[in-house]
């Protein structure tokens, strides 16, 4: 078994590679240190590799999936209002269907967690992206040529599908290629592009887009994305977990550059892994109950007449929150982030909670106040995505990537579906707006800080228990 060091003292000799090439490197370990088999050496996040404008693009191809995501996961709101008043008999929502139609999307997000749980290391990160374009397409097909209320329903489990894999891939994707400078920047991405993606349909929706035109409109972002994922590498971690080594190092030069010092990256084996989930899984939980997903599927059918204005300010603040999010997460650190976004989503709770109790359910106590979108998209919304990516062991990343999603969507469903139910609605409500927010704030302490260390800093500091790993 490897013997671990807490500050190895790597000699290194760099030899550039030339156009086609690859990358070489000639490696002194510390006296009596042991190197692990499948063991890969990581770029140093230099200048130039923080510099390097492959990692973005990659970047960019995997989260036009998050895109889609969230232009799929709002697409009830503008459409429920107008199905609920259209002149077909065939396609007209009542309550019952209106609840069905909303939340459905969950339940096929939680059956792409749970074959994410397979694909991730099966096929690879990457390419489970790109099999999620597959039931996305098909699901926005047949939303947008639907001539009964089955093909909506249909339509919206497979978006919600491709919804669930790419939830399970693209955070881990985006984990495992990027270097601690810039993780926190890059893993708030997925939940900016989700946002931007909710912003765009209610842009679309606002200018009287029909919603077959809607379905249609989402094709366009799966499309680019499956064409610039076929020119980017696949993790590096995953290939050196298949012990696909010389990959895995072409990977790394591809995405930080060929003329870059090698620091160790460390090994995977015999890792603690029950802590890791139960913390990822706790706080996927935590994040759903919050309400959020049941407040973003109905908003426009809660705003009523005055949805098109107030809809897209929800949208610019939400936006606008996980920018600073983005900004501030390498450098503040997640925990603070964790912490103030607790003590916002709390804030607006207790609010919303006591205008309930006095006012009935009405679109003042309904809807989120800018300091809960605001709060939420701050650090509840993105940090835990970025979170699950960075504490899972490299060995249980792929499934357990997969469980989180489950429990998170299958929470969502349960909360969705609920939602429009009157005698359950008040219960819900106060659930979601009192008590969730204390718990997310408490359940800060139990999550360590993650800001510039590296993955396998993270997994020897839950291996072993020795905060030296994460200095």
């Amino acid at each position: 078994m490897a013997i671990p060091w807490e500050n190895p003292s790597v000699g290194v000799t760099r030899a550039s590679a030339k156009a086609g090439g690859s990358c070489k490197t000639e490696l002194k370990f510390p006296p009596g240190a042991i190197r692990a088999p499948n063991t890969l050496f990581s770029l140093r996040p230099s200048r130039r590799s923080l510099q390097n404008k492959r990692l973005y693009l990659a970047v960019f191809a995997a989260v036009l999936g998050n895109f889609s995501f969230g232009f799929a996961l709002v697409y009830p709101s503008p459409v429920i209002p107008a199905l609920e008043a259209y002149p077909s008999p065939a396609l007209r929502l009542d309550r019952y269907t209106a609840s069905w139609f909303g939340s459905v999307f969950m339940l096929g997000a939680a059956a792409g967690g749970l074959s994410a749980m397979l694909l991730n290391d099966r096929l690879g990160r990457k390419l489970s992206i790109m099999f999620s374009a597959l039931p996305s397409a098909v699901g926005y097909l047949l939303m947008a040529s639907a001539q009964g209320i089955g093909m909506l329903l249909l339509g919206r489990v497979l978006t919600g599908y491709a919804g669930g894999v790419t939830s399970a891939s693209i955070p881990v994707y985006i984990s495992e290629i990027s270097h601690p400078g810039v993780r926190g920047m890059l893993g708030a991405c997925p939940q900016m592009m989700a946002v931007l993606g909710s912003l765009v349909l209610y842009a679309l929706a606002g200018l009287v887009l029909d919603w077959r035109w809607l379905a249609v409109a989402g094709e366009v972002p799966v499309l680019v994305m499956i064409i610039l994922l076929c020119f980017m590498p696949n993790s590096p971690r995953f290939l050196l977990s298949q012990g696909k080594d010389d990959k895995a190092l072409a990977s790394l030069c591809w995405l930080r550059g060929k003329d870059t010092d090698y620091p160790p990256l460390g090994n995977s084996r015999d890792p603690f892994i029950y802590k890791p989930i139960l913390i990822a899984v706790g706080m996927r939980f935590l994040q759903q109950l919050s309400g959020v997903t049941c407040i973003l599927v109905y908003l426009q059918s809660i705003f009523k007449k005055t949805s098109v204005i107030l809809v897209t300010l929800v949208g610019l603040v939400r936006l606008f929150s996980v920018m600073i999010a983005a900004v501030s997460m390498d450098k503040a650190g997640r925990k603070i982030l964790l912490f103030v976004s607790g003590m916002s989503l709390s804030q607006a709770g207790l609010h919303r909670a006591l205008l309930h109790s006095s006012g009935g359910f009405t679109a003042s106590t309904a809807s989120p106040y800018p300091s809960f979108p605001a709060g939420y998209a701050m650090g509840w919304g993105p940090i835990t995505w970025l979170l699950m990516s960075e504490i899972l062991p490299l060995k249980a990343r792929g499934v357990a990537s997969g469980l989180c999603v489950v429990v998170s969507w299958l929470t969502a469903f349960t909360l969705t579906y609920f939602f429009l139910w009157p005698l359950l609605r008040p219960p819900l409500h106060q659930l979601m707006s009192a008590f969730c927010p204390t718990f997310q704030h408490a359940f800060g302490f139990c999550v360590p800080e993650t800001k510039g260390r590296s993955l396998e800093q993270i997994e020897a500091f839950f291996r072993t228990g020795r905060r030296s790993f994460m200095r």
